[in-house]
């Protein structure tokens, strides 16, 4: 593992070279915000931002979602992957919404959790873009980027998680979205850019093509 000298040098490297780092997805609102990140599970944020204009004008409110029906929000979303999963916990969401809450989705961990297909990553994230807390979700490139920079050996997102948290403590929301960005351009999986990565210096994974 990471020093603490090396551990802050990664992380103001993270703050320089993503300072305004935001997600790209795109969304208007926080129903809109939910749904996205729901269905950007285990697919591209490219593929949510062409399925969702489509979607949020037939059912644009958690309300009216509510009342949809599976086979229409199905065929919405059919380009997605898990498409069929997703689209019965996108209503079982929403319903649980209008429920049990009123109508307003709600904004701490227990009970996002609690909504159908949210689990704690997706609930960071919701938390992280609408109220920018201080929180780290781990995804693929996170969870890649930390282990090429010997921040985490841990086997489960949660673990890197934890570990994310011990080192950095401040800044996670910022870092989140930092360590995504950069996993998703330069530090990718296959054929990494590491002949322009301003981590270079600091990286001595396996991976590393200098």
């Amino acid at each position: 593992m990471r020093t603490k000298k090396d551990i802050q040098n990664i992380k103001n490297k993270f703050l320089a070279n993503f300072e305004n780092a935001r997600s790209e997805l795109r969304f208007r609102n926080l129903y809109e915000l939910l749904v996205c990140v729901m269905l950007s599970a285990q697919c591209t944020d490219k593929r949510v931002n062409l399925i969702t204009p489509e979607l949020f004008k037939a059912y644009p409110d958690i309300k009216s979602l509510s009342q949809a029906n599976l086979a229409s929000v199905k065929m919405l979303i059919q380009s997605c992957s898990f498409f069929n999963n997703k689209a019965q916990n996108l209503i079982k969401m929403a319903k649980s919404v209008m429920e049990n809450f009123g109508g307003e989705i709600p904004l701490n961990e227990k009970d996002l959790i609690s909504l159908a297909g949210v689990g704690q990553k997706t609930a960071h994230v919701v938390l992280i873009e609408h109220n920018g807390e201080n929180l780290m979700a781990v995804d693929t490139h996170v969870f890649r980027v930390s282990h090429r920079l010997n921040l985490s050996n841990a086997k489960t997102p949660e673990g890197v998680e934890i570990d994310l948290t011990k080192a950095f403590k401040t800044d996670l929301n910022i870092l989140h979205q930092a360590m995504v960005l950069f996993g998703r351009y330069t530090c990718k999986a296959v054929k990494p850019k590491c002949e322009e990565c301003f981590m270079s210096e600091l990286c001595k994974s396996k991976d590393k093509r200098i």
